[in-house]
């Protein structure tokens, strides 16, 4: 199977004005990928499944990421020469910047024709707030259907022209999204007619006084 280079360069040749960047992975697994934008997500992924030599007909799996925002330290080094002729010195200097947060939803493309993969997608939202829609694969692999609604309802990315998009896990008057790193679980388990241990603790908040005296552990 082609390299992700290999295969950026092809997808770069066929769609010339489209932001195709590969990410290395330095683990075991080097699985690197390939983050799109996602005014070409759509296009591209059409033909990543139609190209003769790539057929990637299958999407095995789509995750969600959530990326908060962070502040990044980083050092720069500059050569300063000696005013009085000495040797120059090497001074560092630090710096600091906000790298914006935002949602990622990662696919893992697998070829059933012809028995390679996987070639790895990513797609990033502007941020994790008011842009937060990204297109849906849905309509190129029907397998994204209920692994995007996933995403949608654990991380809250929503994807434009998905068939039925709504909750898969969460009912659907649950507000918030589980999986983001500053979820903030809630401490009344309604749905938790006789809470036990941990549960019990955090329930005892919402019982009148003296009500979780006669509780049972």
């Amino acid at each position: 199977m082609e390299t992700p280079e290999q295969i950026r360069d092809r997808l770069l040749a066929r769609f010339p004005a489209a932001q195709v960047t590969v990410v290395t992975n330095p683990g075991p697994a080097a699985q690197h990928s390939l983050v799109l934008s996602p005014a070409d997500a759509r296009a591209i992924a059409l033909f990543l499944r139609d190209d003769s030599a790539l057929q990637l007909d299958q999407c095995s799996n789509v995750t969600g990421v959530d990326w908060p925002e962070k502040e990044i330290s980083e050092i720069t080094k500059t050569t300063v020469p000696d005013p009085a002729g000495g040797p120059a010195r090497v001074v560092e200097y630090k710096t600091r910047r906000t790298e914006p947060g935002r949602l990622e939803v990662v696919y893992h493309l697998y070829s059933i024709a012809l028995r390679h993969g996987p070639v790895v997608l990513r797609l990033r939202t502007g941020n994790r707030t008011d842009q937060v829609t990204l297109p849906s694969l849905t309509p190129i692999w029907r397998a994204c259907e209920f692994q995007e609604r996933e995403v949608f309802d654990l991380y809250g990315v929503i994807f434009e022209g998905h068939p039925d998009l709504r909750r898969i896990l969460m009912w659907d008057a649950f507000k918030d999204h589980p999986m983001r790193k500053d979820y903030v679980e809630v401490d009344d388990y309604e749905w938790e007619p006789t809470p036990h241990d941990d549960l019990l603790e955090k329930a005892k908040r919402h019982y009148p006084a003296g009500a979780a005296e006669g509780l049972k552990n």
